[in-house]
């Protein structure tokens, strides 16, 4: 996985997060730095350990599933992309301005969760985990604290928008594993 693929997964996982963001700045009345770095924290720590842990699960079972990887690959992140979709297309989820221990780490598992199946392709892909965990905390660490700006700015205008955005880069991604490993593009 090169790095430009690295930066759209990283972009499309953190469009949840992103947006749960947008949202919690919009709760927040008018929003401090402090809040923003509390928020881009959880979330880019969150996106940063679940692919991890993801990845030494896969570790585990890649053996017993190599022959298929590439469609495991493929129907993950169509399932996780094809899933960020409905919810942008669904009904708006409420959210508070709460930036508590037990809130935000609600939160940041909820919105992290899709990481971890992406780990697990990590392992059927032999990616650089320990680059790959960083780059992708990182990416949502800016996204997510950049995201309370701009909902306390922009409101809910944006939310839908990047929760689409995320699951169509991350259907495109599977697509493209499963096409390079068919050997219909070249990799």
């Amino acid at each position: 996985m090169g790095l430009g693929e690295l930066f759209l997964l990283a972009v499309g996982l953190s469009m949840d997060a992103f947006a749960v963001s947008i949202c919690k700045g919009l709760a927040l009345g008018r929003v401090r730095f402090k809040q923003m770095l509390i928020v881009g924290l959880w979330f880019g720590g969150f996106q940063a350990l679940m692919p991890a842990i993801g990845y030494f699960l896969g570790a585990q079972f890649q053996e017993y599933i190599v022959n298929i990887d590439h469609w495991v690959a493929f129907i993950l992140l169509s399932f996780i992309g094809i899933n960020m979709i409905r919810e942008a297309l669904g009904d708006e989820e409420e959210t508070d301005g709460n930036l508590g221990f037990k809130a935000m780490l609600m939160m940041a598992i909820a919105t992290s969760i899709d990481a971890l199946a992406v780990g697990i392709t990590f392992a059927f892909l032999k990616v650089q985990i320990f680059f790959a965990v960083l780059f992708i905390g990182l990416t949502t660490f800016i996204i997510s604290t950049c995201g309370v700006k701009i909902g306390n700015i922009f409101g809910l205008k944006y939310k839908s928008k990047a929760e689409f955005l995320g699951g169509a880069i991350l259907i495109a991604l599977g697509v493209k594993i499963l096409l390079e490993h068919l050997g219909i593009i070249g990799m």
